[in-house]
Parts: C-alpha cells; sequence; structure tokens
C-alpha cells in the first residue's frame, strides 16, 4: 500500500514579509521554512503549530494573472479550514492580532466556527469539531 498525504498548498500573496507576519503572529503558524531561491524568490512555509495538516507555500505572485487572483483563491467562498482544539482561545487570539472575523461565532452539528478573512481577503474557517462520540 502506498501512503499519500497532502503536505503543502501554495498561496498567492503580494509580499514574502508582509504575508509572513500575518501568518505567523496573527494566526500563530510557525514558519517551518524560509530559504532564499534563485531570482529573489523564497521558499517560504508555514503551518499550524502542533498539527499533522498541510502547511502553507506563500508564493510571491508574478504578471498580472497571479496579482489578480491574489485573495481570490477560492472565488469568495470559504476555502481554508483551520482546525481547533480549543475555539476561544484561538478566537480570542486572532481578534487581539487584529484578524477580521466576518460573523460572531456559531454553533453547528459539526462544531463551533466562524468565518475570518487572511490579509488579502481569502475566507476561512476557524473551527473547533464536535467531539465524535
Amino acid at each position: 500500500m502506498t501512503a499519500r498525504s497532502l503536505f503543502l498548498i501554495s498561496l498567492l500573496v503580494d509580499d514574502y514579509d508582509r504575508a509572513k507576519g500575518f501568518y505567523c503572529d496573527g494566526l500563530g503558524f510557525d514558519c517551518v521554512e524560509d530559504s532564499l531561491q534563485p531570482e529573489g524568490k523564497r521558499w517560504l512555509v508555514v503551518k499550524p503549530p502542533g498539527g499533522d495538516g498541510a502547511g502553507i507555500l506563500l508564493a510571491k505572485a508574478e504578471g498580472e494573472a497571479q496579482k489578480a487572483a491574489i485573495g481570490n483563491q477560492a472565488g469568495g467562498r470559504v476555502g481554508f479550514f483551520l482546525r481547533t482544539d480549543d475555539f476561544a482561545r484561538d478566537h480570542s487570539r486572532m481578534l487581539a492580532h487584529g484578524v477580521e472575523f466576518r460573523e460572531e461565532p456559531r454553533h453547528e452539528v459539526y462544531g463551533t466556527v466562524a468565518v475570518f478573512a487572511d490579509l488579502y481577503g481569502n475566507l476561512w474557517d476557524l473551527i473547533e469539531p464536535t467531539p465524535q462520540k
């Protein structure tokens, strides 16, 4: 049997340091790699702490088509889902760091959730799943 997993996604950004600041300071992610690449590029990977999920490659947009896609990675829908084991803790921390929530927390059958926008307007769910029985 072959083991496979999604370990990295790419997110278009306008500036490496600005994006790194938002994801690491605002969302509390860890910077797991920040390496210089040819032609002024960087291999900049951030990831939520303590999890085994995918990391995010913060990729500086080049050209008009990529620049136009910044902040619209999922066409205006929630495209990213950040799971937490303590919604209240992370929600409070994110608010204190200026993260813009688009709604008040709500309780659904699948968990406690609230939509927030990243630095560029991409929509995310912060979600604490309901414990499985």
